[in-house]
Formats: C-alpha cells, sequence, structure tokens
C-alpha cells in the first residue's frame, strides 16, 4: 500500500529537470532583439538583404538567419553590419532613448546601461553614453570572459577608439603587433587598422573602459 509515495522523488526530480531547462535559454534572446535592430535599421535605410550582404561580404542567407535571431554574430559582423548601415556600433544595441525621445539626453543610469552580450565569445558591452543611433562618440564598458575574444580574424571598421583596462588583463592586436595590457594600462587606435582583442586568463575575467568614435557616415 505503500509503494505509491515512491513516485514522489521522480515526480520532483522531472520538475528540477524542467526548471532548469527553463532557465538556458536566456543569450538567445539578445541574439533576436541584435536581428531585430539589424533589420530595422536596414528597412529605415530601404537597403534590400542582398545588398547589405554584399556590401558586408556576407551570404544573404547568414544575414537572414542573423535578422532572424537564428545566428549569434561576432562582434566583428556586427562592427562590419553597422559601418554598412551607417551607424555605430552602440545603434545596434537595440536600445531607445530618453523615455521623452529627446536624442539629447545627458545622464545614463547605472541600471539603466544596455547592454549587448555576444554569449558565443564570451564579450559583453555595456552602454554607458546615452543611447541614440545618431552619437558619434560612445563609451562602453566591455567584460572579457576568462578566455574571451573577438576570434582569431583581424576586422576593421569606422572611426577611433581607445581604452582603459580597468581589471584583469587584455591581449591587444593592431595591424602586425600585440600588446599584454594590464589593469591601469591603456590605448588608442585607428578603427580602421586591423585589429582583435582577448583576455588570455582562464580564471578571471577582464574589464576595459572603451570609447568609440565614428568618424565618417558608414
Amino acid at each position: 500500500m505503500r509503494k505509491p509515495a515512491a513516485a514522489k522523488p521522480a515526480r520532483k526530480v522531472k520538475a528540477k529537470a524542467r526548471n532548469k531547462a527553463s532557465t538556458k535559454p536566456a543569450e538567445p534572446a539578445m541574439d533576436v532583439t541584435v536581428g531585430r535592430r539589424i533589420r530595422d535599421l536596414r528597412r529605415v535605410r530601404q537597403f534590400s538583404l542582398e545588398t547589405v550582404a554584399t556590401r558586408a561580404s556576407l551570404s544573404i542567407g547568414f544575414l537572414s538567419q542573423i535578422e532572424r535571431g537564428l545566428s549569434s554574430p561576432s562582434l566583428r559582423v556586427l562592427a562590419t553590419l553597422a559601418d554598412v548601415l551607417g551607424v555605430g556600433i552602440a545603434a545596434l544595441f537595440g536600445a531607445s532613448p530618453s523615455a521623452d525621445g529627446a536624442s539629447d539626453q545627458v545622464v545614463t543610469r547605472g541600471l539603466q546601461r544596455p547592454e549587448l552580450k555576444l554569449w558565443r565569445t564570451g564579450v559583453s558591452k555595456q552602454l554607458l553614453s546615452p543611447a541614440h543611433a545618431d552619437n558619434r562618440l560612445n563609451l562602453f564598458l566591455v567584460h572579457l570572459e576568462p578566455g574571451g575574444s573577438t576570434g582569431d580574424e583581424l576586422y576593421t571598421h569606422d572611426g577611433e577608439e581607445a581604452g582603459l583596462v580597468l581589471e584583469g588583463e587584455m591581449m591587444l592586436t593592431v595591424d602586425s603587433e600585440t600588446w599584454s595590457l594590464k589593469t591601469g594600462d591603456s590605448f588608442r587606435f585607428a578603427s580602421r587598422r586591423p585589429h582583435r582583442f582577448s583576455n588570455p586568463a582562464q580564471d578571471a575575467k577582464a574589464v576595459v573602459l572603451w570609447v568609440n568614435c565614428v568618424t565618417g557616415t558608414g
């Protein structure tokens, strides 16, 4: 008569399994948000998928997957798309300007920072400056997870950038030279110079205060 009681633990295990599964797919939601923003910017500019794909040296199928949130683009790909769309990468965060729609917002509160999380590569960028698609100067807080990287391939985009390592270590490559930057080290270079960066540590993250200035129109 007591045998049915043995089934209770099994139900609890299943419930835990369901809860665990329901919390896992949080990151892909960011891909959907970024993809929609890219699609919206493309349509505002009346560019076809083919036009943007060609200018960004991407396949139409891959660009379509990005716009539908089915693929997670690298920072290199996002920077290239931002150039083609004539915006800074901050415009891809999908954030709105101030609540009243003003484009001259001055302050961004700590709890209101839009974040672009490239979860597959271990890189995330928080936008510290007020969000607006027309901004040419943007301030970011970049987090590099242990082993996080923009990839092995060097990339370029419009503008200039500079930064200060606030925490941890970062490897920065510009052209054919590579530097190891520690906490307190800073840098500046023209973004049209091929570059990449990474966190070489396997047990500690790196945090970098990063400035991007878009100098052209894309």
